[in-house]
């Protein structure tokens, strides 16, 4: 069986069309690539019954509104639809917040984390151009999904960190068959790196927002959500921010969706990023009211959403001042406390990140930015298992494994060996 709805590709930036059916990286101006779909054929074809009543798996259940052309490459661990938690005991610690509050618990996903979502399409994509060997610089998450799928589709996978990954995400990379090397440097100069290998090394790059099929895939928690919310957006939606690529295109789901008229009404939800204070470009533009985003260098332990230089951020601040949301941040501290809330009163046990989103939550409200009688969605997107460290104070020490890459020589001379 084949289909699919994609009508064309093209550049974020500027709408300029793309060569479909053909892999793609960049946009020619250097910006992130689109998929563009066919939705009035959808429309006239795909009906809420048949969402409803798919037996695939998880957010394959929204193949139509997906890239992959052919039922057979698409890779799956068993993908299940992630649940709406109604927060019951916690509410009165976030300054009584109104309204209905509940989480989006992602860490049901396969490797514990949403990034499933997107490398679940990343490397299903892969499969069906032809490719067998995939790369990718990441700060943790996104390693162990790469190299979870990438092994289930039979793949060799190379898996670049910085050196102050946690432990515990460069173990999951290695067991599950991923090359895995620590980085002198930031997330930057992991891509740097692999960039200089595509030609030797013949791997193809999957980095967040530099290919168009991963980010297309994160939209499908979009997707998800509103189905579950009785074919609804939620009034608010709280959102970790790293490249800025889930908070866009949790957008991008609900606008399709409307197209599409599936929803009950028009999309009303006000988006809101979150970021920790040690690695908050995005957050700060907001709160500044530009749209212009300042690098800085991260200091924060929230590892997992720590890019200083976030390639959609402009998109990031655009989808929070289209909606009518912002962008709040939240420190060290005010992170740790916020994960315990969650895991001692309503038993969600979250990484950094979900307490990045829990405590910009209770900002938010301190601000008035969230009002009486609104559904509020707060993003949980990933296990608290991989950050436990957070939670013991042991982040004030790097993980030190050696020997750690300063170039793509030393892994093209194998002059360094993986951790």
């Amino acid at each position: 069986m084949s289909a699919t709805y994609v009508s064309r590709l093209e550049c974020a930036f500027t709408g300029e069309e793309v060569e479909n059916n053909i892999p793609q990286t960049l946009s020619p101006t250097g910006k992130p690539i689109l998929v563009k779909y066919d939705l009035e054929a959808i429309r006239n074809n795909i009906s809420r019954l048949d969402i409803e009543n798919s037996e695939d798996p998880g957010f394959w259940r929204y193949a139509p509104l997906l890239p992959v052309s052919k039922e057979v490459n698409r890779v799956s661990l068993g993908e299940v639809i992630t649940p709406l938690i109604t927060l019951k005991n916690s509410v009165k610690d976030l300054d009584s917040l109104p309204g209905d509050v509940v989480v989006k618990e992602e860490s049901r996903l396969p490797t514990g984390s949403f990034k499933a979502r997107g490398l679940a399409l990343a490397v299903s994509m892969a499969k069906e151009f032809g490719f067998d060997h995939l790369s990718i610089p990441t700060n943790g998450n996104a390693g162990s999904a790469l190299a979870a799928y990438a092994a289930r589709a039979g793949m060799k996978s190379t898996i670049l960190c910085p050196d102050d990954t946690p432990e515990i995400n460069t173990s999951e990379t290695l067991a599950q068959g991923g090359d895995t090397y620590l980085v002198n440097g930031l997330i930057g100069d992991c891509g740097k790196i692999i960039g200089e290998g595509k030609e030797r090394l013949g791997w193809f790059a999957v980095s967040t927002l530099k290919e168009p099929y991963r980010i297309e895939g994160k939209k499908t928690m979009g997707l998800e959500l509103a189905e579950q919310l009785g074919w609804r957006t939620p009034g608010n939606v709280i959102v970790p921010v790293a490249g800025s690529s889930l908070i866009t295109k949790i957008w991008k789901a609900f606008h399709e969706f409307e197209c599409l008229g599936l929803l009950d009404g028009k999309v009303k939800s006000k988006i809101f990023a979150a970021q920790a204070t040690g690695c908050s470009p995005v957050t700060t533009a907001i709160k500044n009211g530009t749209d212009v985003i300042t690098p800085v260098k991260p200091n924060t332990i929230a590892k997992s959403i720590a890019i200083g230089n976030p390639a959609d951020g402009y998109y990031g601040v655009k989808t929070t001042q289209t909606s009518g949301g912002y962008g709040e941040d939240v420190n060290d501290e005010e992170i740790v406390q916020a994960m315990k809330l969650l895991a001692e009163t309503e038993g969600i046990f979250t990484e950094t990140a979900g307490g990045v989103t829990v405590g910009v939550t209770k900002k938010l409200v301190q601000q008035g930015r969230i009002k009486p009688d609104e559904t509020t969605v707060i993003c949980i997107t990933g296990n608290g298992l991989k950050t436990v460290e957070a939670l013991n104070g042991q982040y004030a020490d790097p993980v030190t494994i050696e020997p750690k890459l300063n170039s793509f020589e030393e892994i093209y001379s194998n002059s360094v060996t993986t951790v």
